[in-house]
Protein backbone atom coordinates (compact mmCIF):
# COMPACT_ATOMS: atom_id res chain seq x y z
CA UNK A 1 0.00 0.00 0.00
CA UNK A 2 1.23 3.52 -0.67
CA UNK A 3 3.20 4.99 2.33
CA UNK A 4 1.60 8.05 1.75
CA UNK A 5 -2.31 7.54 2.41
CA UNK A 6 -5.04 10.56 1.00
CA UNK A 7 -8.19 10.56 1.58
CA UNK A 8 -8.92 11.60 -2.15
CA UNK A 9 -8.50 7.91 -2.66
CA UNK A 10 -12.27 7.24 -0.96
CA UNK A 11 -14.02 9.45 -3.49
CA UNK A 12 -16.26 12.19 -3.13
CA UNK A 13 -19.74 13.18 -1.87
CA UNK A 14 -21.98 16.77 -2.09
CA UNK A 15 -22.72 16.92 2.01
CA UNK A 16 -26.33 18.59 1.25
CA UNK A 17 -25.99 18.94 -2.45
CA UNK A 18 -23.29 21.79 -2.31
CA UNK A 19 -20.46 20.95 0.09
CA UNK A 20 -18.13 18.64 -1.39
CA UNK A 21 -16.35 16.30 1.49
CA UNK A 22 -13.42 12.92 0.69
CA UNK A 23 -16.24 10.53 1.68
CA UNK A 24 -12.98 9.11 4.41
CA UNK A 25 -13.89 11.64 7.57
CA UNK A 26 -12.51 11.57 10.89
CA UNK A 27 -14.31 11.08 14.17
CA UNK A 28 -13.34 13.83 16.85
CA UNK A 29 -14.95 11.75 20.32
CA UNK A 30 -10.97 10.48 20.94
CA UNK A 31 -8.93 13.57 21.37
CA UNK A 32 -10.78 13.73 24.51
CA UNK A 33 -10.04 12.12 28.15
CA UNK A 34 -11.49 8.80 29.35
CA UNK A 35 -15.14 7.63 29.15
CA UNK A 36 -15.22 11.29 26.37
CA UNK A 37 -14.34 13.47 29.67
CA UNK A 38 -12.39 16.07 29.80
CA UNK A 39 -9.11 17.05 28.41
CA UNK A 40 -6.78 14.35 25.96
CA UNK A 41 -4.34 11.80 28.27
CA UNK A 42 -2.07 13.37 25.43
CA UNK A 43 -2.77 16.32 24.51
CA UNK A 44 -0.27 17.75 22.26
CA UNK A 45 -1.21 13.72 20.07
CA UNK A 46 -4.35 14.93 19.80
CA UNK A 47 -3.64 18.53 18.45
CA UNK A 48 -0.99 16.81 16.32
CA UNK A 49 -3.55 14.56 15.01
CA UNK A 50 -5.39 17.30 14.14
CA UNK A 51 -2.95 19.06 12.46
CA UNK A 52 -2.59 16.14 10.21
CA UNK A 53 -5.66 15.94 8.60
CA UNK A 54 -5.59 18.41 5.88
CA UNK A 55 -2.11 16.97 4.94
CA UNK A 56 -4.19 13.42 4.81
CA UNK A 57 -6.47 15.32 2.70
CA UNK A 58 -9.62 14.61 5.57
CA UNK A 59 -11.71 17.18 4.78
CA UNK A 60 -15.18 16.09 6.67
CA UNK A 61 -14.86 16.35 10.63
CA UNK A 62 -17.39 15.50 12.75
CA UNK A 63 -17.72 16.78 16.44
CA UNK A 64 -20.31 17.33 19.03
CA UNK A 65 -20.80 20.28 22.16
CA UNK A 66 -21.28 16.55 24.37
CA UNK A 67 -17.39 15.49 23.49
CA UNK A 68 -15.44 16.34 26.72
CA UNK A 69 -17.78 18.32 27.16
CA UNK A 70 -16.47 21.23 25.08
CA UNK A 71 -13.60 19.40 24.87
CA UNK A 72 -13.54 18.05 21.33
CA UNK A 73 -15.00 21.73 19.84
CA UNK A 74 -12.76 23.89 21.52
CA UNK A 75 -9.26 21.72 20.30
CA UNK A 76 -10.45 22.05 17.29
CA UNK A 77 -11.13 25.66 16.86
CA UNK A 78 -7.71 26.14 18.22
CA UNK A 79 -5.43 23.72 15.20
CA UNK A 80 -7.89 24.30 12.43
CA UNK A 81 -9.67 27.35 12.30
CA UNK A 82 -10.68 29.13 10.16
CA UNK A 83 -11.05 25.46 8.42
CA UNK A 84 -10.12 26.49 4.90
CA UNK A 85 -11.62 23.39 2.48
CA UNK A 86 -12.90 21.92 5.39
CA UNK A 87 -16.54 20.52 6.60
CA UNK A 88 -16.79 20.70 10.71
CA UNK A 89 -19.68 18.82 11.44
CA UNK A 90 -21.06 19.16 15.11
CA UNK A 91 -23.82 17.39 17.07
CA UNK A 92 -25.74 18.57 20.10
CA UNK A 93 -28.74 17.29 22.02
CA UNK A 94 -27.13 15.76 24.89
CA UNK A 95 -26.04 16.02 28.54
CA UNK A 96 -23.64 14.89 30.42
CA UNK A 97 -22.92 14.44 33.82
CA UNK A 98 -19.81 12.19 34.17
CA UNK A 99 -17.54 9.69 32.30
CA UNK A 100 -19.37 7.96 29.76
CA UNK A 101 -22.87 8.99 30.67
CA UNK A 102 -25.29 10.57 28.47
CA UNK A 103 -28.45 11.77 28.87
CA UNK A 104 -30.85 13.32 25.33
CA UNK A 105 -32.05 16.99 26.50
CA UNK A 106 -34.52 17.93 23.43
CA UNK A 107 -36.19 21.09 24.94
CA UNK A 108 -36.15 23.74 22.31
CA UNK A 109 -34.73 26.54 24.19
CA UNK A 110 -31.61 24.00 25.10
CA UNK A 111 -31.03 22.86 21.66
CA UNK A 112 -30.50 26.28 20.42
CA UNK A 113 -28.56 26.89 23.38
CA UNK A 114 -26.73 23.95 22.01
CA UNK A 115 -26.05 25.55 18.17
CA UNK A 116 -25.43 28.90 19.42
CA UNK A 117 -22.70 27.45 21.87
CA UNK A 118 -20.78 25.42 19.12
CA UNK A 119 -21.28 28.34 17.02
CA UNK A 120 -18.85 30.64 19.81
CA UNK A 121 -16.61 27.37 20.32
CA UNK A 122 -15.94 26.65 16.68
CA UNK A 123 -15.14 30.52 15.58
CA UNK A 124 -18.13 30.65 12.76
CA UNK A 125 -21.06 32.40 12.02
CA UNK A 126 -23.25 29.10 10.48
CA UNK A 127 -22.85 25.83 11.13
CA UNK A 128 -22.34 23.83 8.18
CA UNK A 129 -23.51 20.57 9.32
CA UNK A 130 -25.28 20.32 12.18
CA UNK A 131 -26.80 17.57 13.67
CA UNK A 132 -29.72 16.18 16.48
CA UNK A 133 -27.39 13.58 18.32
CA UNK A 134 -30.81 11.78 19.59
CA UNK A 135 -34.23 12.53 19.13
CA UNK A 136 -35.91 12.94 22.71
CA UNK A 137 -38.78 10.68 23.61
CA UNK A 138 -39.39 12.94 26.64
CA UNK A 139 -40.01 16.09 24.15
CA UNK A 140 -42.77 16.12 21.82
CA UNK A 141 -40.91 15.22 18.25
CA UNK A 142 -42.39 18.14 16.47
CA UNK A 143 -41.42 20.80 18.65
CA UNK A 144 -37.96 19.54 18.45
CA UNK A 145 -38.24 19.68 14.67
CA UNK A 146 -39.36 22.96 14.75
CA UNK A 147 -36.74 24.51 16.14
CA UNK A 148 -34.27 22.90 13.91
CA UNK A 149 -36.24 24.43 11.07
CA UNK A 150 -36.69 27.83 12.71
CA UNK A 151 -32.52 27.83 13.18
CA UNK A 152 -31.56 26.79 10.00
CA UNK A 153 -34.21 29.37 8.37
CA UNK A 154 -32.16 32.18 10.55
CA UNK A 155 -28.83 31.04 8.98
CA UNK A 156 -27.48 29.69 12.20
CA UNK A 157 -27.66 26.06 10.36
CA UNK A 158 -26.95 25.54 6.42
CA UNK A 159 -27.55 21.58 6.81
CA UNK A 160 -29.24 19.33 8.92
CA UNK A 161 -28.24 15.60 10.00
CA UNK A 162 -30.04 13.15 12.59
CA UNK A 163 -28.47 10.14 14.59
CA UNK A 164 -29.65 7.11 15.93
CA UNK A 165 -33.02 7.53 13.80
CA UNK A 166 -34.89 5.62 11.57
CA UNK A 167 -36.77 5.75 8.12
CA UNK A 168 -40.44 6.61 9.72
CA UNK A 169 -38.13 9.63 11.52
CA UNK A 170 -35.91 10.65 9.02
CA UNK A 171 -39.57 11.27 6.50
CA UNK A 172 -41.18 12.85 9.40
CA UNK A 173 -38.32 15.58 9.64
CA UNK A 174 -38.21 15.95 5.97
CA UNK A 175 -41.32 17.95 6.30
CA UNK A 176 -39.58 20.49 8.25
CA UNK A 177 -36.67 20.88 6.27
CA UNK A 178 -33.79 18.51 4.26
CA UNK A 179 -32.19 15.77 5.85
CA UNK A 180 -28.25 15.79 4.59
CA UNK A 181 -27.01 13.31 6.48
CA UNK A 182 -28.04 10.35 9.19
CA UNK A 183 -25.29 9.11 11.80
CA UNK A 184 -25.91 5.28 12.66
CA UNK A 185 -24.14 2.71 14.26
CA UNK A 186 -23.47 0.94 11.43
CA UNK A 187 -19.98 -1.80 10.53
CA UNK A 188 -19.36 -5.16 9.80
CA UNK A 189 -20.13 -7.01 12.82
CA UNK A 190 -23.93 -4.95 13.44
CA UNK A 191 -25.82 -3.95 10.61
CA UNK A 192 -29.44 -3.47 12.17
CA UNK A 193 -29.45 0.25 10.27
CA UNK A 194 -29.33 -1.61 7.12
CA UNK A 195 -32.93 -0.16 6.08
CA UNK A 196 -32.29 3.07 6.55
CA UNK A 197 -28.79 3.19 4.48
CA UNK A 198 -30.94 2.03 1.89
CA UNK A 199 -32.93 4.44 2.29
CA UNK A 200 -30.55 7.12 2.55
CA UNK A 201 -28.59 5.52 -0.89
CA UNK A 202 -32.28 6.10 -2.68
CA UNK A 203 -32.36 9.80 -1.77
CA UNK A 204 -28.55 10.80 -1.88
CA UNK A 205 -28.54 11.60 1.86
CA UNK A 206 -25.36 11.12 3.50
CA UNK A 207 -24.57 7.99 5.76
CA UNK A 208 -22.47 8.34 8.65
CA UNK A 209 -21.31 5.02 10.27
CA UNK A 210 -20.19 5.86 14.05
CA UNK A 211 -18.13 2.58 15.19
CA UNK A 212 -17.29 2.12 11.84
CA UNK A 213 -13.98 -0.09 12.87
CA UNK A 214 -16.46 -2.76 15.15
CA UNK A 215 -15.91 -6.34 13.60
CA UNK A 216 -16.62 -8.34 16.69
CA UNK A 217 -15.83 -12.20 16.01
CA UNK A 218 -14.95 -11.14 12.66
CA UNK A 219 -11.39 -9.52 13.35
CA UNK A 220 -10.37 -13.30 15.28
CA UNK A 221 -6.99 -14.45 14.22
CA UNK A 222 -7.92 -16.98 11.05
CA UNK A 223 -10.92 -15.30 10.59
CA UNK A 224 -12.31 -14.28 6.58
CA UNK A 225 -11.62 -10.72 7.91
CA UNK A 226 -8.34 -11.41 8.88
CA UNK A 227 -7.14 -13.42 6.27
CA UNK A 228 -7.89 -11.35 3.87
CA UNK A 229 -6.01 -8.58 5.41
CA UNK A 230 -2.75 -10.81 5.53
CA UNK A 231 -3.72 -11.12 2.13
CA UNK A 232 -3.46 -7.57 0.91
CA UNK A 233 -1.04 -6.82 3.39
CA UNK A 234 -3.44 -4.72 5.99
CA UNK A 235 -4.86 -4.04 8.89
CA UNK A 236 -8.54 -5.86 10.06
CA UNK A 237 -9.14 -1.45 10.54
CA UNK A 238 -8.16 -1.04 6.46
CA UNK A 239 -10.25 -4.00 5.89
CA UNK A 240 -13.49 -3.11 7.32
CA UNK A 241 -13.10 0.40 6.18
CA UNK A 242 -12.70 -0.20 2.77
CA UNK A 243 -15.68 -2.74 2.76
CA UNK A 244 -18.07 0.19 3.95
CA UNK A 245 -16.58 2.96 1.55
CA UNK A 246 -17.31 -0.41 -1.26
CA UNK A 247 -20.79 -0.81 0.58
CA UNK A 248 -22.43 2.39 -0.69
CA UNK A 249 -21.66 5.70 -2.48
CA UNK A 250 -23.42 7.79 0.17
CA UNK A 251 -21.13 5.75 3.09
CA UNK A 252 -19.15 8.23 5.22
CA UNK A 253 -17.29 6.48 7.61
CA UNK A 254 -15.61 8.86 10.39
CA UNK A 255 -13.11 6.34 12.16
CA UNK A 256 -11.81 8.49 15.36
CA UNK A 257 -8.15 8.47 16.77
CA UNK A 258 -5.56 10.69 18.93
CA UNK A 259 -2.77 9.40 17.24
CA UNK A 260 -0.91 10.45 14.19
CA UNK A 261 0.36 6.87 13.10
CA UNK A 262 -3.23 5.36 13.96
CA UNK A 263 -4.43 8.24 11.92
CA UNK A 264 -2.58 7.30 8.73
CA UNK A 265 -3.47 3.75 8.71
CA UNK A 266 -7.30 4.93 8.71
CA UNK A 267 -6.40 7.05 6.33
CA UNK A 268 -4.71 4.39 3.88
CA UNK A 269 -7.99 2.55 3.94
CA UNK A 270 -9.02 4.70 1.26
CA UNK A 271 -6.74 3.24 -1.16
CA UNK A 272 -7.59 -0.54 -0.06
CA UNK A 273 -9.24 -1.87 -2.92
CA UNK A 274 -11.48 -4.85 -2.32
CA UNK A 275 -12.15 -7.52 -4.92
CA UNK A 276 -15.81 -8.04 -5.39
CA UNK A 277 -14.67 -11.55 -4.12
CA UNK A 278 -13.23 -10.11 -1.46
CA UNK A 279 -16.58 -7.90 -0.64
CA UNK A 280 -18.90 -11.12 -0.77
CA UNK A 281 -16.92 -13.01 1.39
CA UNK A 282 -16.45 -10.60 4.11
CA UNK A 283 -20.77 -9.83 3.56
CA UNK A 284 -21.56 -13.58 3.59
CA UNK A 285 -19.54 -14.22 7.04
CA UNK A 286 -20.77 -10.62 8.67
CA UNK A 287 -24.28 -12.13 8.38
Amino acid sequence: MDSSPHAASSGQFMVGGDIPVHRLGFGAMRITGKGIWGEPADPQGARATLRALPELGVNLIDTADSYGPEVSEDLIREVLHPYRGMLIATKGGLTRHGPDVWAPLGRPEYLRQCVLMSLRRLGVERIDLWQLHRIDAKVPREEQLEVIAAMRKEGLIRHVGLSEVGVEEIEAARKHFPVATVQNLYNLADRKSEAVLEYCQAQGIGFIPWYPLAAGDLAAPGSVLSRIAQRLGASNGQVALAWLLKRSPVMLPIPGTSRVEHLRENVGAAQLELSDEDYRALEAAAR
